[in-house]
């Protein structure tokens, strides 16, 4: 006979299981799916999304809950239960009809977006956007009767508030902005010259993948307009793309999605299909992207390495020794894409992406006005002008698929990845020796111990601070990078 927590368990199984099938038809979607079939696939995705919420608010686990004495369950037991518990209030709260219309509406948004931006066109994209904010706004009214930008924001990075977020990123701004100003002030390094094989540049992206631990045996890497990481547990995929003038864009795309994959392919078996089985908030997840792109990828010592690999796969492109490619890698540049950003800018794009959809949630910015709001913003933040909308307010994927309250969690990353970069160094004294011979054997095993292995199983800022011994904090971010910027550019 089995009892309530075994009953909710196997039928949450099999939601995870269908979940990870919805997941899949949208990396087909991005990857390898006929334009043609695109509305096709937004119907097949609406029926998914219809039978997903008709079991994320069965009655039966409110049943189950209700029969659960949480103090009979261990620590694992404990944390599913609270997040099931959390999940089925806020799905319950959200008429099926509204979850359906949603799941349709971005479905079919991704190809009007996607076409505005071939065209540098935001008015034909316009009035998809407003009927997604306008349906965004409903949901989050009925999640919440407080603030309606905080009700989705605790989809990305639970227990967060806007006003939280704002107050840290506030705090790091003045410190970016001088930071910017003083090392574009500074003599830019060389750029990599030449033409770059397409071939070349994906198998030594694969190369990368496998150096950062990505399991292929369970994964595979594919080509899209917008890198993403797509499944969890056995099967995690990710995309890259390429440019034959810039290679950097193929290999760092690559490196950041692996790991967002090693997050998920490193989880405790045990968690598969079930709320602990995938990463505990977007924030955690981008610390892992992050710290494996930045301070490990774009790290003095492993590039080192991968200079002496560039220089195998593609010969001479311009660049003399290991210091003046540390400096390319590295270089702080004016640019308008926030996926091509240098680090110290970074984080004033996502502070940009941030306002807009904060006020766009909170009813003080029409979508009519937000190409107008967006290059208005964007000028008195970085200081020029943005030229057209595809580098504007059409260049992410994110509003067009209804991810409101999303883009704050790429600089909660940061400022994780900046905490655990101190903890990790500190418990590897020896690491950059390893990183010089593209060995991150030592790095992703103390993050797969420290983060990874542990999936959904603690709170977000309560693993950061198991995992280095402090609260979170923007200070460790902003440290590294004034010293490591302070070193390239002589500061």
């Amino acid at each position: 006979m089995t009892n309530a927590y075994d009953d909710l368990m196997a039928f949450q199984r099999e939601t995870g299981a269908l979940g990870q099938i919805a997941g899949r038809l949208g990396w087909d979607q991005e990857t390898m799916m006929p334009r043609g079939a695109a509305p096709q696939r937004a119907e097949e995705m609406a029926a998914m999304e219809h039978v997903l919420h008709a079991r994320r608010t069965d009655p039966r686990l409110g049943d189950w809950l209700a029969a659960i004495n949480d103090k009979t369950l261990d620590q694992v037991g404990q944390a599913n239960l609270r997040h099931i518990r959390k999940s089925y209030l806020r799905n319950t709260a959200i008429p099926a009809k509204l979850a359906s219309e949603l799941a349709r509406k971005t479905s079919m948004a991704q190809g009007i977006w996607a076409e505005a931006r071939s065209k540098d066109d935001f008015a034909s994209f316009a009035p998809t956007l407003e009927e997604i904010v306008s349906l965004k706004r409903e949901e989050a009214a009925a999640l919440s009767k407080g603030n309606l930008y905080d009700a989705l924001l605790d989809d990305y990075e639970p227990d967060a508030t806007g006003d939280q977020i704002a107050a840290m990123f506030n705090a790091m701004e003045p410190r970016l902005i001088a930071l910017r100003d003083k090392v574009l002030g500074k003599p830019e390094p060389k750029s990599v010259t030449g033409t770059f094989d397409e071939a070349k540049q994906m198998k030594l992206t694969r190369q990368l993948a496998k150096t950062f631990g990505y399991d292929m045996s369970r994964g595979r890497v594919d080509k899209a307009v917008h890198p993403f990481s797509s499944g969890s547990g056995m099967d995690v995929r990710i995309t890259t793309r390429t440019s034959e003038i810039d290679p950097f864009n193929c290999f760092y795309s690559t490196i950041h999605e692996v790991g967002h994959a090693c997050y998920e392919q490193n989880i405790n078996d045990d968690y598969l299909f079930t709320p602990l089985g995938s990463g505990v908030s977007m924030g955690v997840h981008e610390s892992q992207s992050r710290i494996y792109e930045n301070q490990i990828g774009r790290g003095r010592a492993f590039t080192s390495w991968l200079f002496g690999e560039m220089k195998e796969a593609f010969g001479d492109f311009g660049i003399a020794n290991e210091d003046e490619f540390y400096a390319t890698v590295n270089k702080v540049h004016k640019g308008y894409i926030r996926t091509e950003a240098d680090e110290i800018q970074y984080n004033l794009h996502v502070l940009l992406r941030f306002g807009l959809e904060k006020d766009l949630m909170e009813g003080k910015l029409d979508v009519a006005d937000l190409e107008e709001a967006w290059n208005t913003r964007f000028e008195q933040a970085f200081g020029y002008k943005v030229d057209k909308a595809s580098n504007g307010v059409l260049q992410d994927v994110h509003w067009s698929v209804g991810l409101f309250g999303y883009f704050p969690t790429y600089s909660l990353g940061n400022l994780y990845a900046g905490c655990l970069n101190v903890a990790m160094r500190g418990a590897l004294p020896d690491l950059d020796t390893d990183l010089a011979k593209g060995d991150t054997t030592a790095a992703t095993a103390w993050l797969q111990e420290n983060v990874q292995q542990h999936g959904g199983l603690y709170k977000p800022t309560d693993l950061i601070a198991k995992a280095t011994g402090a609260e979170p904090s923007e200070a460790p971010l902003m440290d590294y990078l004034e010293a490591k910027f302070g070193e390239i550019y002589d500061l």
